[in-house]
C-alpha cells in the first residue's frame, strides 16, 4: 500500500509508558514513515515519523516555519499559534527575517562563549546543591534544582533580575500549558511582554554587560523586536533545560544500572546527555513545517500549502538510525539526534543547555550518593499537558 492510499491519522498524545512515545508512532514508522495526517483544524497534510524523512523536511528551505501558514497538529495548538506571531519571535519566522535575528544572536551562543560560562554554571549548580542539603530531604527536585539552575543562567545572560523569577516562571508555565484557555495564555504572554518591555526601556537608559543591552547597542532592532526576542530566549532558555534536568534524573532513577554507570564514571556525562536528549525528546508535539511549493520526499508529493508534522520523538527512536532505540544506553554515541531540531531553525541555545546538563547530572549524583525517588515512580505526575514534556514535580530523598 502506498502512502497516498493510507487513511489520514490524527496525532497521538496518549503514552502507554511515561518515558516512551505513543506506540502508534513505531507502527506507522515501520509501515510508512511519511503518511497522511488530519490536523486539528481539518487540514489534511502529512506526518513524518522516520529519521531520514524528518531530517529532510527540517533541512529543506522549501518548507516554511511561519506560524501564519502552518496548521496545528492538535486542538490545543490552535490557541498557541494565535500567540506566536509577534515582532521578534524569530523562531516562527522564515528568511530573511529569521536570518536577520540569527545573525545578531548566533555569536552570543557559540561553543567557545558557552564554555567560558562553565565556572559560573558550576558555582550556580553547587549553590543549589548546598541549599538542598540545608533544606533536607525530601525536596521537589524541580523547584530546588532543575528550575533554578537554567533560570539563573539565562537571567544573567540576558540581564534579567533573578528576583523576578516567580513572575516569569509562572507566566512561562501558563503560556506552555495546553489546558489553559486562549484568554489565560494571552494574559500570560502580555504579562511577559510587559515585563520585558520595561526591562528594555531601563537598559536603554542604563545599559549593562548583558545580551539585551548588547542588542540595543547594535541599533539594528526596534525595542519591540528586542522585547519579543528576549521573551522567546527567556522562556526557551529556562523551560527546556529545566525539564531535561528533572526528567533526565527521573529516567536515571528508573534505570539504576545507567545511573550507577554515570555515577561511577562522570566522564560519561557528555554521551549520557546526548542519549537522554535522544531518548526523552521533550519537544513532543511537532514541529510543523509547510511546503511553499510542491516537494517530492519518500516518493510522495507534498503539495504547496500542505503542512508536515515532524515527530521528533518517533524520529529519535528510528531503528534505522539508532540501534535498539527503545533502550537507554548512556554509552551510546547518540550524536545526530533531532532533539534540538535540524536546519536553520536548530535550537540557538543548544550548547548552553548541553553544558548545564553535563555539569548538573554528575554534580547531583556525586553530592547525593543515596539519591532516590521519595514517591513511587508511577505516581510522578508527567507534563503530558504541556508543550514541553517532563515532570511537574519530582520528590526525592537521599
Amino acid at each position: 500500500m502506498t502512502n497516498a492510499m493510507h487513511e489520514p491519522v490524527t496525532f497521538p498524545v496518549t503514552r502507554e509508558h511515561p518515558l516512551d512515545p505513543p506506540q502508534d508512532f513505531a507502527r506507522w514508522r515501520e509501515d510508512a514513515p511519511l503518511r497522511p495526517m488530519l490536523f486539528a483544524d481539518g487540514h489534511v497534510g502529512w506526518l513524518a515519523t522516520g529519521y531520514a524523512v524528518s531530517r529532510a523536511v527540517l533541512a529543506d528551505p522549501r518548507f516554511s516555519n511561519d506560524v501564519q501558514v502552518t496548521h496545528p497538529p492538535i486542538p490545543q495548538r490552535i490557541r498557541q499559534q494565535t500567540l506566536a506571531k509577534f515582532p521578534g519571535f524569530f523562531l516562527r519566522e522564515d528568511p530573511p527575517e529569521h536570518t536577520r535575528f540569527r545573525r545578531l544572536l548566533t555569536g552570543q551562543f557559540t561553543v567557545r562563549r558557552m564554555r567560558l560560562l562553565e565556572p559560573r554554571i558550576e558555582k550556580i549548580t553547587n549553590d543549589r546543591l548546598d541549599a538542598m542539603e540545608r533544606e533536607g530531604a525530601p525536596v521537589d527536585l524541580v523547584q530546588s534544582f532543575a528550575l533554578p539552575i537554567p533560570s539563573l543562567v539565562i537571567c544573567e545572560l540576558l540581564g534579567v533580575p533573578y528576583s523576578d523569577h516567580d513572575r516569569f516562571q509562572r507566566d512561562s508555565s501558563a503560556l506552555l500549558n495546553l489546558d489553559n484557555s486562549i484568554e489565560r495564555a494571552r494574559e500570560a504572554m502580555e504579562s511577559l511582554l510587559d515585563y520585558v518591555r520595561g526591562l528594555v526601556a531601563r537598559k536603554r537608559d542604563e545599559p549593562g554587560d548583558d545580551l539585551i543591552s548588547g542588542l540595543i547597542a547594535t541599533g539594528r532592532l526596534t525595542d519591540v523586536e528586542i522585547t519579543g526576542a528576549s521573551v522567546l530566549m527567556l522562556v526557551a532558555g529556562h523551560e527546556t533545560t529545566a525539564n531535561m534536568l528533572a526528567l533526565g534524573t527521573y529516567t536515571l532513577l528508573r534505570n539504576p544500572a545507567q545511573l550507577a554507570a554515570l555515577r561511577a564514571d562522570p566522564s560519561l556525562a557528555e554521551s549520557a546527555v546526548e542519549e537522554l536528549l535522544r531518548y526523552l525528546t521533550i519537544v513532543h508535539l511537532g514541529p510543523v513545517r509547510t511546503a511553499t511549493e510542491d516537494v517530492e520526499i519518500e516518493g510522495q508529493t507534498i503539495r504547496a500549502g500542505q503542512s508536515v508534522t515532524v515527530s521528533l520523538s518517533a524520529a529519535n527512536r528510528d531503528p534505522g538510525r539508532f540501534g535498539d532505540p527503545d533502550s537507554l544506553d548512556i554509552t551510546r554515541q547518540a550524536t545526530g539526534h533531532l532533539s534540538f531540531g535540524h536546519g536553520i531553525h536548530q535550537c540557538l541555545g543548544q550548547q548552553l543547555a548541553r553544558i548545564e546538563m553535563r555539569i548538573g547530572y554528575p554534580a547531583l549524583l556525586a553530592r547525593f550518593p543515596g539519591l532516590r525517588l521519595a514517591t513511587p515512580g508511577e505516581e510522578v505526575a508527567m507534563r503530558s499537558n504541556m508543550a514541553i514534556y517532563g515532570v511537574h514535580r519530582l520528590p526525592v530523598a537521599w
